[in-house]
């Protein structure tokens, strides 16, 4: 049996710290810096590929792990196949139990729909701010990058490397590169 945690961030100005520490007993940690939105996440995956029968998946929060409840649920359906179970740290679940099973289910649940409510009050108040006059959205970082981006681009850099070295997203420096007419 080995444990195995999987600490996530959303993005790279954030720190896996705190889950580090809180996973610091596992045989193996996966980590990643990437959005939960994402399904479909590189360590995710591996991590899903390298757990074996009898093993224990630790997570220190629900959210780490899937953003809604379908995607958990497809998750722990995997790991249920493969005869894994998973442990949240910070609710107390275990889902080797099917009480662990059902209560993680309905905390997923409930997640997800306080999800969903956020970003409908998010919509809300940007709503009524741009009525105001008073939001405008967030500043164009590659297209503040777009000398940098045709630098590296003339430099014969490929678009995924851009992307890294300049901290934009790979579809930025296509649209930045498209606006300026480069490809």
């Amino acid at each position: 049996m080995t444990v195995v945690g999987y600490a996530r961030v959303s993005t790279a100005g954030q720190s896996l710290e705190a889950q580090m520490v809180a996973l610091r007993e596992c045989d193996k940690v996966f980590k990643e810096k990437e959005s939960g939105a994402k399904t479909e996440r590189e360590e995710l995956e591996r991590m899903l590929d390298y757990v074996r029968d009898g093993d224990i998946v630790k997570v220190t929060k629900l959210c780490r792990l899937a953003r809604n409840t379908k995607h958990l649920l497809e998750i722990v359906e995997y790991l249920d196949e493969k005869k894994v179970s998973l442990q949240v740290l910070n609710l107390g679940i275990d889902t080797s139990s099917p009480t662990g099973r059902l209560m993680l289910t309905m905390i997923g649940a409930v997640a997800s729909f306080e999800r969903q409510l956020l970003l409908e009050r998010q919509a809300e108040g940007i709503a009524l701010a741009k009525k105001k006059g008073k939001y405008l959205g967030r500043k164009a970082t590659a297209m503040a990058k777009a000398d940098e981006i045709l630098r590296l681009r003339n430099e014969g850099a490929s678009c995924s490397y851009i992307s890294k070295e300049l901290m934009v997203s790979v579809s930025s420096v296509y649209r930045a590169l498209r606006l300026i007419n480069i490809e």
